[in-house]
């Protein structure tokens, strides 16, 4: 067993957050050499598992991903929509989709939602149909950023406004406006490039606790994890490890927005972000780990 397990949010440390593709060949080169070497890998992300499986599993699978996976020890894992939804990836592609229905929003704000972006801000953002649990509203890539966060400020209030006349408690930021029993169970998380709806229990920290169990039921768990993201909610993932007694430390791939003061190490990629930093955080490994 390699003494070493990764934990990555997608877009951002994987995937351009400009093409939503992995856009650096040498990502998926390094990420197939690590899974055959026995690093546990998980991918941790607000997207979906159909994102997941057409945009990062099958480039893997197309660089010997199922050869990688089929070694002894070999373990790799997805984590969707924040924790609402989970899969094996396995040397036979992605393993069945389950889902917490739980944490799901009702039908008819999804639909609500769903109508107020075809209607007032389909210039600037879709709809995201691949969300089985949350919702998620995403800029649309022949969109500037700076028009898309203009827009994106007016989608937020009215989606808002839309939970709360359904009667569903909900927080944007500092506002928030509770059910009828009192509670407030969804929130808005605005991000550069989406908005999703999700249910407050959701988060990285969740997904990471949900990964260390798949791997735990297959073989014993390496001490040092690394956990990779480009927002301040993937330090959730680290906090999980920290909390569970590993040696941890977060790298983080836009430390522009702040880094934040925690009890392990926060690694940084020199002036590199985003991709660029996620591309040499892994070449770093497969020289320490493979020569």
């Amino acid at each position: 067993m390699t003494e070493l397990g990764l934990l990555f949010d997608v877009d951002g440390p994987i995937a351009s957050p400009v093409t939503r593709t992995i856009a650096i060949p040498s990502i998926v080169d390094d990420l197939v050499a690590l899974a055959a070497a026995g690093v546990p890998i998980a991918f941790i992300t607000g997207r979906s598992d159909a994102f997941i499986a057409e945009q990062v599993v099958a480039p893997l699978r197309a660089a010997g991903l199922d050869d990688a996976l089929a070694q002894p020890g070999a373990r790799m894992f997805g984590v969707f929509e924040k924790g609402a939804v989970w899969a094996s990836i396995t040397a036979d592609g992605m393993g069945a989709v389950e889902v917490d229905h739980t944490v799901a929003l009702p039908a008819d704000v999804v639909a609500g939602v769903r109508e107020l972006v075809a209607t007032r801000f389909a210039d600037h953002m879709f709809f995201d149909e691949t969300k089985r649990a949350m919702i998620s509203v995403e800029q649309r890539t022949d969109v500037s950023s700076a028009d898309y966060l203009a827009a994106q400020r007016d989608f937020d209030a009215a989606a808002f406004d839309i939970l709360a006349a359904h009667g569903v408690g909900v927080r944007l930021g500092d506002r928030s406006i509770a059910n009828p029993c009192g509670d407030v169970p969804f929130r808005l998380d605005p991000t550069i490039i989406s908005t999703d709806i999700e249910s407050v229990v959701l988060d990285k920290d969740r997904g990471a606790e949900r990964a260390l169990e798949y791997f735990a039921a297959l073989g014993p768990l390496p001490r040092l994890w690394r956990s990779v993201g480009d927002s301040r909610s993937d330090y959730k993932m680290a906090d999980h490890l920290h909390q569970a007694g590993y040696e941890v430390a977060h790298v983080d791939v836009r430390p522009a927005d702040g880094i934040l003061d925690r009890p392990y190490r926060v690694i940084t990629e020199g002036d590199l972000i985003h991709d660029e930093a996620g591309a040499a955080f892994l070449r770093h490994w497969v020289r320490t780990l493979l020569g």
